[in-house]
Parts: C-alpha cells; structure tokens; sequence
C-alpha cells in the first residue's frame, strides 16, 4: 500500500471486516497474532476488503470482555502467540504443546489461555537474556504509561488479585508505592510485565507491517471509560470524578433507555474529571489518542457522544434510569488532539441516545459517524440508518459486535419490520430465513449497504457466513457467556470469496 496521510482512508471509497483478534482460529484457545492472523489478511485482500477491523487489544476483564480493561495504554497478553515465541527461540517445543486447546474451536476458553500463556511468558522471560531484555527497556523509554501500569500489576500480584483499594496503604498510593521498586520481587515482576508489553507490541508491529502491505488498514476500537479497578485509575485518581476520602466513585458510567435495554444500561466505570483535564489541555486523552494512532491506522472512539455530553448515575443507584446527563469537553478536547496529531483519523462511535450536541460535536470536528441498517427497519418511520439517508462522510455497518447477526436479526424481528427490510432491500424469495454462506436474504442487505453512498462498508464476520443468532459476539447488558465467538480455518474455507470480491469491484469498494 502506498504510504498515505491517515485521515485520507476515511476518504477513501472502502469495505471492510469487523473480527476480533480473539476470534482468530488458531490452536491455543483464543486467537492471536500468529501465522493464522496473516492467512485471515490474506483472504481479506483476496476478496478486494481493504480495511480490517478489531476490536481494542488492551487486557480484558474477568467476563472476557475489551471495554474494561485495567489500563487504557496496555496490550492483551492472551494475544502473544506462543508459536511466534518457539521460532524466537524464547520457548521450547514442549513449552509451546502446553499452551495447545484440545477444547472447542468455536469458543474462546479465556480460562485456559490465561493459565497457560502466564507459564509460557514466564519461561520466555527467564530465557530472555541480557539483549532482549535491553531491547525491552529502550521499547518503555518514553512510554510514561508503563511504569505506572507495570507496578501496578506487580503489587497486585503480591495481592493475590485484589482490587488496589484493598491494598495495603503504602500500596493504595502511587507516589507512595514507587518506593516498593526498591524491593528486588517487585521489581522482578515489574519487569517481567514490562517484558511482556514488549513482546506484545513488538509481535503487533510484525502483524500490522504485514496487513499494511497487503494493501489492507486496521480500524482500531477505543473504549472511552475503564475499570475502577486499574493502572490509570490508582496512578492518576484526580483525573477521575472520585471522592477525595474514599478515592470511590460519586457517580458511575452508563447509558439511558435504548434500542439495546428497556432499563439503560449501568456500566459502573468511574466517570472522567472533565474540569481536571482541561487545566493541563487534556494532556493524558492526547497521549491516549496520540498512542492509538500509532497502533492502528484508524481509530474508533466507544461511546463518542459521551464528549458531547454523559450520562451520569449516582453510585449505588439501582438502575441506569436514575441518572442525568452532563455536559462532556466538547471539541476543545479535539483541538487539543489536532495540535499535536494534525487530521487524525477518528471514526465516532455515535450510536445510542443522540442529541443535537452530538450532531453540532460530529460537525465541529468532521468525523465520520456509524450507521447500522439493521436500526433503521421501523416500517412507520424514516430513521437515518436507512442506506438512503447514508452521508458520504459516515461508515456503513451490517452490524456491529453488539448487534445480532443479520439472519438472527430477520429471524427475531416483528414479521412488519422482517417485511419491511426484505421490501426495502429488494428481496422476493420466500426463503427468507436460510441461512449459510450463499444466503440470499443476508446478501440483499448486504448489497443494499454495500450500494450506499457510505464511503466505507463494513461487515462483521458472522455476517459473512450468513449465520445465525448462535454466532453473537456480544449481548448487552447480559454478564455472561459473551465474547467467546470464533471461526476455524475450515469456515473460512467455506466462504464464497468470488461473491464479494464481485461485489467489492461492482459498488467500486475495491
């Protein structure tokens, strides 16, 4: 791919494929950064995709999910692929057939790929060696972020995984705490952590150098809030809207009513100091963004209509209907972002309760916004999720990861709102409900998005296969079970490559 300002693939007539790095196939239980992540871009370049769209890499949480996460700056672990490791020569072969699942193909076993990563990166840390390990210290040189988070992860340890407001009190403190890198086992597994983020980045920059030159752009994910519970939280608490005795949330994160949950949905995450971050120009959101945009080629802000303005719930409340909206930073904070990352390539995440302050905000800064098509089939209304009412400033999605599949969505719909999006999308078969990789209904949706004046289209992968609601990454709102899905090589086999390689070339996305 020739070389090209970032926020010109916005401008770009594109398509692309939403799939997590953990859905990858893989042998190790979750997917990762190994030589299947090159054959899936492969195949993507192969059936004219040029974009490629993850979700965030940074740790998960103990449900699997990448929203809340325990640092806004670090890598998932779970994503250092053991094989790349043994022809590193940091592990052995019988280190490597440890970390091999002989379980399902079709879910990701978190459980098992924590387990047995955590004995692998032990074992390739401890034959590391003098050089590496120097590599490792000049790869934290200026990132300020790791420290912080690397001793986090040490003193947790040595916690037995308890959350920092539990810790001893010389502990609960970060400007207290650096003192504890004088003892030689804290400092020996902050390093170790340090190490660890090493290998991940240094693994990720392989992958992405590769997906670059395939003529394909990763579409990075952004979460806006983290969890109570981390590095960024414990070692910056005045950033964050926390009572000053306590260091405990006033209020929390969370969303009203909406398409997803009659009760809103109370996330919990503590709520950023908005007035804080505007005394020193937003400075660590810079960072953030400035990072991010390192990572990837694109990056979508979760949740972007929170800078225009959040919903607020007092902590302790019961449901998400007790809270209120508040008013966000605004464009000042993007203008602080444009001074030091002139036209960065942001796609807003504006889905959700919309407000005209989300519209002025998404006009002040140019970002592209998102439109599902599955939220516009109310066959009474005119909603602009409808492909006729697609700017050409906005990218087009079959659905997102919190979306059911397209099949499972005409499956579940009211029979008018099935009728209406069949009418509209130019179906006359009767066999609506069939799915599978040549499914017809799924491919006249496809092709309704797919003709939009949308610059970008995106599909996420399940949608591909034409499967069905069995193949959700994620159901909001409930805790479990979610994050799990993954594809085999012999799915991807399966897939009519022919077909959207046509379609990519027919609606110029190629």
């Amino acid at each position: 791919m020739v070389p090209i300002e970032q926020r010109e693939l916005l401008e770009q007539r594109s398509a692309g494929v939403l799939l997590n790095i953990s859905s990858l196939p893989g042998p190790y239980g979750v997917g990762g950064f190994g030589v299947e992540a090159r054959e899936f871009v492969d195949r993507l370049a192969a059936m004219g995709f040029s974009r490629w769209q993850v979700l965030p890499l940074g740790p998960l949480d103990a449900a699997g999910s990448p929203y809340a996460g325990d640092s806004a700056f670090a890598g998932n672990y779970l994503y250092i692929d053991p094989g790349l490791l043994l022809r590193q020569g940091l592990v052995t072969q019988e280190e490597e057939a440890i970390c091999r699942y002989g379980g399902s193909p079709y879910t990701a076993d978190y459980a098992f790929a924590r387990r047995t990563r955590m004995q692998l990166l032990h074992r390739a840390y401890e034959r590391s060696g003098a050089a590496l390990r120097r590599e490792a210290e000049t790869f934290a040189a200026g990132r300020d972020w790791l420290t912080a988070y690397c001793l986090y992860r040490a003193i947790k340890e040595r916690q037995d995984g308890r959350p920092w407001w539990e810790w001893p009190e010389d502990r609960r403190y970060y400007k207290d705490a650096q003192a504890l890198m004088e003892e030689p086992d804290i400092r020996y597994r902050a390093e170790f952590w340090r190490f660890v983020q090493y290998l991940f980045f240094r693994q990720w920059e392989e992958l992405h150098g590769y997906v670059w030159e395939r003529g394909v752009a990763v579409i990075g994910d952004m979460p806006i809030y983290l969890s109570l519970d981390s590095a960024d939280v414990w070692s910056r608490p005045e950033l964050f809207q926390l009572d000053p005795e306590t260091r405990r949330p006033c209020r929390v994160a969370g969303v009203p009513p909406d398409y997803f949950s009659a009760e809103g949905q109370l996330w919990g995450n503590p709520l950023y100091n908005w007035e804080a971050m505007e005394r020193d120009g937003y400075a660590w959101w810079v960072s953030r963004i400035r990072e991010a945009l390192s990572l990837y080629d694109i990056v979508r802000i979760d949740h972007f209509r929170a800078f225009a303005s959040y919903w607020a719930v007092p902590a302790g409340a019961a449901s998400a209907r007790e809270g209120q909206w508040e008013p966000g930073p605004g464009a000042g904070l993007f203008r602080a972002v444009e001074a030091v990352c002139p036209h960065p390539a942001i796609l807003a995440e504006d889905l959700g309760v919309f407000g005209e302050d989300v519209v002025r905000l998404l006009e002040e800064t140019g970002f592209p916004g998102m439109r599902v098509i599955q939220f516009g089939f109310d066959p009474q209304g005119d909603s602009t999720h409808l492909p006729h009412h697609y700017p050409l400033n906005a990218v087009a999605y079959t659905g997102t990861h919190d979306n059911n599949t397209l099949l499972g969505w005409l499956w579940e719909a009211s029979p008018q709102e099935r009728a209406f999006a069949l009418r509209y999308c130019g179906f006359t078969g009767e066999n609506w409900g069939e799915g599978g990789y040549h499914s017809p209904s799924c491919r006249a949706v496809i092709e309704t998005v797919w003709r939009s004046s949308a610059r970008m289209a995106v599909i996420h992968f399940p949608d591909l296969c034409g499967f069905g609601s069995d193949a959700r990454m994620n159901i909001p709102g409930v805790p479990q079970d979610n994050w799990r899905f993954r594809t085999t090589v012999e799915t991807l086999d399966q897939i009519d490559g022919a077909y959207y390689r046509e379609i990519n070339r027919l609606y110029r996305r190629s």
